[in-house]
């Protein structure tokens, strides 16, 4: 997934993020910078789908503008678009036509699961963007992990209300892993969708999850653009810079016969699938690897690792990936230097704590050490390419490379003693709970 440029070269710079469909009557015809901010970056679609970033520091940007301003290899994806659907790549785009990709051949029932622990706020205002979504066989699935209170389950109650496609569920086991499994052992469909009770989804994002698995049969996973919400500070800047999975708007297959990723590292490379903030299965694939692993993932000591662990048991199994960029949601990035600090530890224990495990696994274990001065290599390049990857007069803050390499070393030894320290029965994929309706907060 290549990167894309923020802003105009400021170090002060304040990136106002947001979107614009080029398509005659299907929303606003500008958008409008805020004060506060001094650039924007606009993501470019297309009858829903996008087809790239434009970054300027104009305070209004209209379809003309937002068109002028796409590169060259955008600007090819979009006629591609137009022509696909047998409309002029000149002039004003006129709305979709009938052979419009968005549109799906089928509409199969799909959970949505929100876990979360101890944040009702951030769960309020997820709930009410989920509620707003238009998919016609929907579910969503609050999982509320090891709470130390009520106020999750209030929240979930007050704001879902009646509504009956809104359901709770308590995972007492603390870490998200537990949690993700709770949620697809509830659900009752065989599509589970993923997202984090701080992300914004968009109106039509289960539509392209959707699409993903109707790409190909052998789908059994779908990902999906994950765009920054905003870029301010220091913290939100590298971090932006530091993720790949927030810049790819092109959709991808991928696959173990001839459908591989780039590199030397695939399917083993982090951050090249996209991420657990937007993410769905099929039911069958996640049973047939496990679920995700409980000695992964935040809120155990490895901190990280359990969404790559859980993409790539899914390609071994023998299942085709897809990255649908029109399934879209909107990320608010660590905002603080204590938060980035700590977001950039754990993503090295959860990557290394990632390899040990397959590294002790004999069926996996070829496949990693075959790949390990590659992926050295590339984790030592790392910290430099973040750094390029900022604008201009925009430093890096100091030892945040250092601190991701000193998780890494210690990602080994934390895996191991993860799994040492789960209960039997968090050794197992859990059973299958009983949802509770939002509007009567309780625990299975």
């Amino acid at each position: 997934m290549t990167r894309e440029p923020t802003a105009p070269d400021r170090p002060d710079q304040r990136v106002w993020c947001g979107q614009l469909d080029l398509a005659e009557g299907t929303g606003p015809a500008t958008v409008t910078v805020p004060g506060r901010f001094t650039a924007a970056r606009v993501l470019v679609r297309v009858h829903g789908e996008p087809v790239g970033y434009v970054t300027s520091g104009a305070r209004v940007l209209d379809a003309a503008a937002c068109r002028e301003l796409l590169a060259p290899q955008d600007r090819r994806r979009l006629e591609e678009h137009l022509a696909a659907e047998g409309l002029p790549v000149a002039g004003p785009v006129p709305a979709a036509g009938s052979r419009c990709p968005m549109v799906l051949t089928a509409f199969p029932p799909v959970t949505v699961v929100v876990c979360t622990r101890d944040r009702p706020e951030l769960v309020r205002s997820c709930l009410r963007h989920l509620t707003a979504l238009t998919y016609p066989a929907l579910s969503v699935l609050v999982v509320d992990n090891a709470p130390t209170d009520d106020r999750t389950a209030r929240a979930v109650a007050e704001t879902a209300g009646d509504d009956p496609r809104v359901e709770y569920v308590v995972e007492p086991l603390p870490g998200l892993s537990n949690a993700r499994n709770r949620g697809w052992t509830t659900a009752r469909t065989e599509l589970v969708a993923y997202t984090d009770d701080d992300v914004t989804v968009e109106p039509d994002w289960v539509h392209g999850l959707v699409r993903g698995f109707q790409r190909r049969d052998d789908v059994g996973c779908v990902s999906g653009l994950v765009c920054s919400a905003s870029v301010e500070g220091a913290a939100e800047q590298y971090f932006d810079a530091r993720v790949s999975w927030s810049s790819a708007v092109a959709p991808r297959l991928y696959d173990m016969a001839d459908q591989r990723g780039d590199g030397a590292l695939f399917p083993y490379a982090p951050g090249v699938f996209g991420t657990g903030a937007n993410f769905a299965f099929r039911r069958e694939v996640l049973e047939a690897g496990g679920g995700f692993d409980p000695a992964l993932g935040a809120g155990t000591r490895t901190g990280g690792g359990e969404d790559l662990d859980a993409f790539v048991l899914a390609l071994l199994g023998g299942h085709a990936l897809a990255y649908e960029p029109s399934a879209l949601v909107w990320h608010h990035h660590r905002s603080t230097l204590p938060e980035l600090r700590s977001q950039m530890y754990a993503y090295g224990t959860g990557l290394t704590a990632f390899l040990t495990k397959h590294v002790l696994d004999r069926r996996t274990r070829r496949h990693v050490l075959v790949r390990l001065l590659a992926g050295l290599r590339h984790g030592a390049g790392l910290a430099a390419r973040t750094r390029r990857s900022l604008p201009a007069g925009v430093p890096a803050p100091e030892g945040l490379g250092r601190l991701e390499l000193r998780g890494a070393s210690a990602g080994p030894l934390l895996y191991l003693r993860a799994r040492r320290a789960l209960p039997a029965s968090a050794r197992r994929v859990p059973a299958p709970a009983r949802a509770v309706p939002a509007g009567r907060p309780g625990t299975p």
